[in-house]
């Protein structure tokens, strides 16, 4: 009889899931998204290493139209005057057919999507209840409809409502003492830095990365400003005052709609007290955006659960949270670093870590040792 399982969310860790279990016809799935529909208008960008390009490309990723992405070969480090200290090279985990990528964000979820069924998605639906009946577990959703299912999985991001209703507590993240602001630009508006790769200007208190994210001249534009609080603050103001007081040659890269928001992360991860329920993505946890590996990290975490599940291994839950707590604590100290670094006042350490970043860079040896672990091919 097949497993039927249940999953909570439909952003890139939860369609993503979908998609593997879908290839495996011991399964049958279903997405319950809390929203009425799936929102393909999110024009930003995202970065996917190797590592999760190659799970992709198990669901026919590589079939994806051509001018819908772009594989940048460099990242180039900028200082605060756009003097570039040095670059990185990003083919040197790349493969023929696995390659650093970048593209919009609604691109992956629309490739996801489609990848499903219509009655592989269900909207509308809230979680109000999850109890275990034997050996299954059955969801009670708020419009009074129900589901028994084998696994559950929630994917429901961040502020994952679900979790806290599973365990019977209140569960949130804290805030990360950052924004992030957003925009996209065209490369003609950017002609201080190379449109084919990525850029990263460094600030005292904030960072800017730029990149393409299609073949169509179109550049995603983040920038993360440390700010003790957010409450509906003049984002045009922090631009101002902590980029623009220091270069104001970028003033022409903020003059279109600006997006902004808090950055919240996750206290630590933790196991569901139901053994066949299982975290995904920015349910289990959040990081920093400093190592560009939130959507990658969903993905190689739905893959995980994928070859778990279908290998039908005893204690699937404890294995699956040690490997996922494993590589969340690498990305995390990487991220954590990154966060530090990027932002450093000081003329001494600006200078010491700008003469670090030129060995690293320069060295394969250390390179490897930085960055093979996390981008290497799944």
């Amino acid at each position: 009889m097949k497993k039927r399982i249940a999953i909570i969310g439909s952003g890139i860790a939860g369609l993503t899931a979908a998609n593997l279990f879908k290839s495996n016809s011991n399964f049958e799935v279903m997405v319950y998204e809390r929203e009425k529909i799936l929102s393909l208008d999110e024009g930003y960008g995202i970065q996917l290493g190797p590592n999760s390009i190659s799970i992709l490309n198990k669901i026919g990723f590589s079939n994806i139209e051509n001018n819908n992405f772009f594989n940048p070969s460099k990242l180039n480090f900028y200082s605060t005057d756009n003097n570039k200290i040095c670059d990185l090279n990003l083919t040197r985990f790349n493969t023929d057919s696995v390659k650093y990528t970048t593209l919009k964000r609604s691109t992956l979820i629309e490739f996801l999507k489609n990848g499903l069924f219509a009655n592989n998605i269900r909207f509308g639906k809230k979680v109000k209840r999850v109890s275990k009946i034997k050996e299954k577990l059955l969801i009670n959703f708020s419009d009074n409809t129900n589901d028994l299912v084998d696994f559950i999985i929630v994917s429901d991001g961040v502020f994952s409502r679900t979790k806290s209703i599973i365990e019977n507590k209140t569960i949130k993240p804290y805030y990360s003492g950052s924004i992030a602001i957003r925009t996209v630009i065209k490369s003609s508006e950017a002609p201080n830095y190379e449109s084919e790769n990525m850029s990263l200007i460094m600030f005292p208190k904030a960072h800017i990365v730029i990149y393409p994210i299609n073949k169509k001249s179109e550049l995603n534009l983040v920038c993360i400003v440390r700010e003790k609080s957010f409450q509906d603050n003049d984002v045009h103001s922090i631009i101002k005052k902590e980029i623009l007081s220091q270069n104001k040659s970028l003033e022409n890269l903020f003059k279109g709609h600006l997006e902004s928001w808090p950055i919240y992360i996750t206290k630590k991860p933790s196991k569901s007290i139901c053994e066949n329920l299982f975290y995904l993505g920015d349910a289990f946890y959040t990081f920093f955006p400093t190592m560009a590996q939130g959507a990658s990290q969903s993905i190689e975490g739905a893959n995980e659960l994928f070859n778990l599940l279908s290998k039908d291994v005893k204690e699937i839950q404890n294995l699956y949270f040690k490997k996922r707590l494993e590589r969340t604590k690498l990305i995390d100290s990487r991220s954590r670093l990154n966060y530090f670094s990027f932002h450093l006042s000081n003329t001494l350490m600006v200078q010491a870590r700008n003469m670090i970043l030129k060995k690293i860079t320069k060295s394969e040896k250390l390179l490897d040792r930085y960055l093979k672990n996390i981008y290497q091919t799944i």
